[in-house]
């Protein structure tokens, strides 16, 4: 079989124009980047804002292996294969970081004959978001680490003076906000700024992959530019010395943030390997952020095709759960259908003994590991959404145990449980999933969302913990505890919450396989995103920066003699 980038290359790809044309945008309505991607403009949004919405389909799955399960191959693929029933669809789809694509994972284009083309543009760079959400992020650490250098380097009375400006008297040692980059680089997890003469003052500070900046969830979260621009201006930077808010508004950078991020709230259309429209837009992990591409993607999706594919990272009790808890109470637009992804290798993983060979078939391990997609049917089944469970198939699976997975699936309670081998064949090999899930849309959902914020932060994390998790209870630090009675003081103990832990376990704990029973959920920090919307609650050892392994996927990216880049 060929690799991803030569499939990619080698596969006819309609005009972008053709493709704007056939979703439904008008020539005035995007501006193209060649002739494989083009920018949708928000200009869009008034002409459809009476316009009926189409089906809203979300892909989550199981708790994966570390390489992942294919949760967008099988996106994409059913995108393909609705397409090529003659349906109306739209793929919704997050921008790949280059974190995991020079890491362990790789690119996030799909793969195989399931794939966003060309890949390497849509791993690679693409339009420039991350950048922009990188440089509007940083923008505002250098302008808090300026202000608080003139402020201290003149003094109160000379800085306003001079300055003109109102002092904010930043206090250096609850200074909030962190620096980005779209790197796995464990080195800058921990740093210290300010040395030398005329830096300073001196203090420690960080860095988090770009993913996880609150401004990804600003931009995955806004309405419009106006939206966006209001929650730039909430962003919590730091604390002066008497205790009030420094916000980006309050130090005068918010207008500046918005301006680098004005082209970067308009999502990017590309292809599927077939011809199926694909709006890619945001990326934010879902293991420390809310893991779910942009409203403002869904709307112009949901407004133009009769059927939107989205997918939210990692199983159901990450992405999905976001999606359901937070990202509905921004967009309004609940899902009609839930796809859940599941693998052999992924089950077999959560035995309470997991084979050497995951792969291998292993009936014993498959029977105890089916626990784990029972339990994440049983909780996406919880919100009231009607779910296809999808097996991706890899060549080593064998009929039997495919046979058994699809039977225990269905006594289980999914609304249908097939095979996809959308990787191998693309559409053709997810005609029987998108065959079931348009079957699964005939049932009415009934959606609702697993806890309301308005009880209470403490409220809502024992409930996310207890009914999301099946955990005994929720212990927070005395750490958390002080944080709790801030945000209680501010005002903001309201919010929904977005759970930073492990997608490895169903608990905060990776080693915790299968279905934990009778764990407590530890809660270490609560950070207030008052842009974004919620409260980022850490569970167990959190990772907002990742590192690199000892073989990393660079390792193996190259371009050959033409140009063209190899190993991706």
């Amino acid at each position: 079989m060929l690799s991803d980038s030569e499939i990619s290359r080698q596969s006819p790809r309609r005009p972008i124009t053709e493709v704007a044309q056939s979703l439904g945008l008008t020539p005035h309505e995007y501006h193209t980047l060649g002739d494989a991607k083009a920018k949708v403009q928000l200009q869009v949004l008034p002409r459809l804002a009476a316009a009926s919405c189409g089906k809203f389909i979300v892909v989550t799955a199981v708790n994966p292996t570390p390489h992942g399960e294919g949760k967008t191959v099988t996106s994409i693929g059913l995108t393909q294969a609705l397409h090529a029933l003659n349906k109306k669809v739209c793929a919704c789809l997050r921008q790949p970081s280059m974190g995991p694509v020079f890491g362990v994972k790789g690119g996030a284009a799909g793969g195989g004959y399931a794939q966003v083309v060309p890949m390497e543009e849509l791993n690679l760079h693409l339009t420039g978001d991350i950048h922009a959400v990188s440089s509007a992020h940083n923008l505002a650490s250098a302008a808090l680490d300026a202000r608080l250098h003139h402020e201290t380097r003149l003094g109160a009375a000379a800085f306003a003076q001079q300055s003109g400006l109102t002092p904010l008297n930043i206090d250096p040692e609850r200074l909030l906000w962190p620096r980005v980059m779209d790197h796995n680089d464990r080195a800058l997890r921990q740093i210290t700024v300010g040395q030398g003469s005329n830096n300073g003052p001196e203090h420690s500070a960080s860095f988090v992959i770009t993913a996880a900046s609150e401004l990804m969830a600003v931009l995955a979260l806004s309405r419009d530019l106006a939206d966006m621009r209001r929650r730039i201006g909430q962003l919590l930077l730091a604390f002066d010395k008497d205790g009030q808010a420094v916000t980006a508004e309050r130090l005068g950078v918010a207008g500046a943030m918005t301006a680098i991020m004005r082209q970067a709230i308009e999502p990017t259309l590309m292809q599927t390997l077939n011809g199926a429209p694909c709006l890619i837009h945001a990326g934010p992990f879902a293991n420390i952020a809310h893991g779910n591409s942009s409203i403002i993607a869904d709307e112009i999706a949901l407004k133009l095709a009769d059927y939107v594919v989205t997918e939210g990272g990692f199983g159901s009790d990450m992405g999905f759960e976001k999606f359901c808890n937070i990202k509905v109470r921004a967009s309004g637009h609940a899902p009609d259908c839930a796809v859940l992804v599941v693998t052999l290798r992924a089950l077999k993983s959560h035995a309470p003994t997991p084979p050497q060979d995951i792969s291998a078939v292993d009936f014993t391990a498959l029977q105890q590991g089916f626990a784990n997609l029972a339990w994440h049917l049983n909780n996406v089944r919880r919100y009231g959404v009607p779910v296809v469970v999808a097996i991706n198939r890899f060549p080593q699976d064998t009929e039997q145990e495919l046979t058994w997975l699809q039977q225990a699936a269905i006594n289980a309670g999914a609304a249908d449980c097939v095979v996809s081998e959308a990787f191998s064949h693309g559409a053709q090999g997810a005609l029987a999933l998108a065959q079931a899930v348009l079957q699964a849309l005939q049932q009415p959902a009934d959606f609702h969302p697993l806890y309301h914020p308005e009880a209470g932060l403490q409220t809502s994390l024992a409930t996310l913990a207890e009914l999301g998790y099946g955990a005994a209870g929720v212990s927070l630090s005395d750490k958390a505890q002080q944080q709790l009675q801030q945000l209680q003081q501010l005002g903001a103990d309201k919010l929904p919450v977005c759970m930073a832990k492990t997608p490895m376990s169903i608990s905060h704990d990776p080693a915790l396989k299968g279905v934990p029973r009778g764990f407590v959920l530890p809660i270490n920090e609560l950070r207030l995103n008052a842009g974004a919307g919620f409260v980022t609650a850490l569970a167990g050892n959190v990772m907002t920066m990742p590192g690199l392994g000892l073989n990393p996927g660079y390792l193996h990216i190259d371009i050959d003699a033409e140009g063209n880049i190899c190993g991706l």
